[in-house]
């Protein structure tokens, strides 16, 4: 292993935050706002680190598979550091902690927060929160590779190991134009969001910040009340439109814009996802109405399909007090919170695919039972599914659902109670941000205490690293 190598190609992606803060700088700056030192100094500082390992260190375009497991994950940590910086110069609500996991939140999408007051902070700290949304939803190493062409092979291995299996497998081309149709999809699609959101009357400024965290199913908002805070029912469809567009496969969506084929109109994946969401959302209105919680039947659907997609696409907004809801619609935001969108979209969690491959192999294995003989084949969408993927895709499962039970039980140890500790965790794991308890919608995570946001911090990057590739690095034994 070759730790220059490695610096080097973490110094590229800590290069690209450092632009990214630099923009932020800009904004602070015409707007003459507080933002503009800490910007500037935590600008300086990330391009420092990540300048002297391109001074010092030859470039190398080929990477071993272990060196490109610890690029990915040395760079989504490294990222979360040097993203907080901004939030710790500025001060205010922020100390150490809180610095680090709001930055933590942003790059993973989670868009849970622990600030009180969130139109307290200078426009361009509010940009640098949107930023680490969008820098995330694509990823921070796909980001390098395309702004970086020329690293050979290393783009391959990095691209590789940032691209799940289950997503990987629905990207039939190579590499760079791998990387040209995300690009392609995740800015045509942020585009098209902040244009609808200005047509609607949305703010510039709010308009550009919102179609990031939209785009990237983040969730963060310049807004206190999040997007309730329009009170426009228009806003909140285009929203809604364009979060269950950003949960569906990006490789899907390339084919449906060029005109190439209709996949995304025959995949059971995206079937399953978009009646999931749709019943989820009808039982969430019913359950509103009977209970009473609002008078109108347009009244509850307006709230329960904007919160249900929402969660299932992994999107932090939120328009309404989820918490105070009844039990049921609470259990089925829930059950969204756990299994979130598809793969090979910006949406964190389980992943669509992983459920419908599960319950197809439950299936297989049924009418195994009943046929002992026969050869069953799991199959999704004419596509067979191998016994490989098919028991990887339950190991998985098994793993994030203990992931969960385990934080949730480190939570309660620190204090916190079971609703709460339950629906944190599985928030953290699938990017949701807003939980139940104490960190429903209409809150926030600054009542929990320090040890308890380290946890969550750890979950929300091992969900999206996809558990593995966060936990390879406390196993470089097993690799000699």
């Amino acid at each position: 292993m070759r730790p220059h190598v490695i610096l080097r190609y973490v110094g590229l992606v800590l290069m690209l935050n450092a632009a990214f803060v630099f923009v932020a700088f800009l904004i602070s700056f015409f707007h003459h706002d507080d933002g503009q030192i800490p910007l500037l100094l935590a600008c300086i500082i990330t391009l420092l680190w990540g300048i002297f390992p391109m001074l010092f260190v030859p470039k190398a375009i080929d990477l071993s598979n272990r060196e490109a497991y610890l690029v990915m994950v040395l760079s989504w940590i490294m990222s979360c550091v040097v993203g907080m910086l901004p939030f710790l110069f500025w001060g205010g609500e922020f100390n150490l902690m809180y610095a680090f996991f709001e930055s933590v939140s942003g790059y993973t999408t989670s868009g849970a927060s622990i600030l009180n007051n969130i139109e307290a902070l200078p426009t361009g700290l509010l940009f640098w929160r949107s930023s680490m949304h969008w820098i995330g939803g694509m990823g921070v190493i796909l980001f390098m590779l395309l702004v970086m062409p020329s690293l050979g092979k290393a783009q391959k291995t990095l691209s590789r190991m940032e691209v799940s299996s289950l997503a990987g497998s629905e990207f039939r081309y190579k590499t760079r134009s791998m990387l040209r149709i995300i690009l392609t999809v995740y800015i045509g699609l942020t585009c098209a969001c902040c244009g609808t959101l200005l047509l609607l009357g949305m703010e510039p400024f709010d308009a550009v910040n919102h179609a990031f965290s939209i785009i990237a199913t983040g969730g963060f908002s310049t807004r206190n009340a999040s997007i309730g805070a329009f009170n426009s029912p228009s806003i909140e469809a285009a929203v809604a439109f364009f979060m269950f567009v950003a949960g569906i496969h990006f490789g899907m969506l390339f084919a449906l814009f060029t005109f190439k084929k209709a996949s995304v109109f025959r995949s059971p994946i995206v079937r399953y996802y978009f009646f999931s969401t749709l019943i989820g959302a009808l039982i969430i209105t019913v359950n509103l109405h009977v209970e009473g919680v609002y008078s109108t039947w347009t009244e509850c659907f307006r709230y329960a399909g904007f919160q249900a997609v929402c969660i299932s696409t992994t999107t932090g907004f939120a328009t309404a007090n989820t918490a105070i809801w009844p039990p049921l619609s609470i259990v089925v935001l829930i059950f969204f919170t756990i299994q979130c969108g598809c793969s090979g979209s910006t949406s964190g969690g389980l992943k669509v695919d992983r459920v419908v491959i599960f319950f197809r192999s439950l299936r297989g294995q049924i009418l195994r039972l009943q046929h002992p003989q026969a050869v069953i084949p799991i199959k999704v969408g004419g596509r067979i599914i191998s016994d490989e993927t098919a028991n990887a895709t339950v190991v998985f499962i098994v793993i994030y659902i203990g992931i969960i039970f385990l934080s949730s039980a480190l939570l309660a140890a620190f204090g916190v109670d079971l609703v709460t500790g339950f629906t944190a965790s599985a928030a953290a794991m699938g990017s949701t941000g807003p939980g139940f308890g104490l960190v429903g919608s209409a809150s926030n995570y600054s009542c929990l205490p320090d040890a308890a946001l380290v946890v969550l911090c750890f979950d929300m990057l091992l969900g999206r690293l996809e558990i593995f590739g966060l936990l390879l690095l406390f196993m470089m034994r097993s690799w000699r």
